[in-house]
C-alpha cells in the first residue's frame, strides 16, 4: 500500500455513503450526457456496488429511467457488485484491458445477478471511449502502480 492509497483509504472509512458515491455518480452521469456511457436498457432499475479495493471505496448508485443516481443506502443488497483495485479499474476504463482479462487474471470480481453481470461486461467491453481516455488514465496510474506480479 502506498501512503496515497493509505491515506485515501482512512478518509473513506471515515465518509458518509452518499459522499463517496457523489463523485462518481456525477462523473459517470456526465459521460451519459456526453453520449459517451449510455446504458443498455438492462441497467434500468437495478442496483450496484463497485468497490476499489487499495483505497477502501465502496461506491452504491442505480441506474433510473436511463439515468445514473447515488444510492440506495439502507442496506439493502445490490443486484451487481464489481470489485478491484485503482490500477485495474483504469486499466479497463482506458480500453488497455477488457473485463474478460480482468475476471480471469482474478484481478476484477463481479458477483451477483449473472444476467445484469453479462450485460455490464459487454456494456463496458463496446463502449467507446473518447480519445483522451487513455492519456488520462495512464496519468492517474502513475499515482497507482499495479503490484509486479509473481513470476
Amino acid at each position: 500500500m502506498t501512503m496515497l492509497t493509505g491515506l485515501m483509504s482512512r478518509v473513506h472509512r471515515h465518509m458518509p455513503a452518499p459522499a463517496r458515491a457523489l463523485p462518481f455518480v456525477l462523473a459517470v452521469e456526465a459521460m451519459r450526457r456526453s453520449g459517451w456511457l449510455e446504458p443498455p436498457a438492462a441497467l434500468n432499475g437495478h442496483t450496484f456496488r463497485l468497490t476499489v479495493e487499495d483505497i477502501g471505496l465502496e461506491v452504491r448508485f442505480r441506474c433510473v429511467d436511463g439515468r445514473f443516481a447515488p444510492g440506495p443506502f439502507d442496506g439493502s443488497a445490490s443486484d451487481l457488485t464489481l470489485r478491484a483495485k485503482v490500477a485495474d479499474y483504469l486499466r479497463l476504463i482506458s480500453g488497455d484491458a477488457d473485463t474478460d482479462t480482468l475476471f480471469f487474471q482474478r484481478r476484477l470480481s463481479i458477483s451477483g445477478d449473472t444476467e445484469l453481470g453479462l450485460e455490464v461486461k459487454y456494456w463496458l467491453d463496446a463502449a467507446p471511449r473518447p480519445t483522451w481516455v487513455g492519456p488520462f488514465a495512464a496519468r492517474l496510474s502513475v499515482l497507482f502502480p499495479a503490484p509486479a506480479s509473481a513470476s
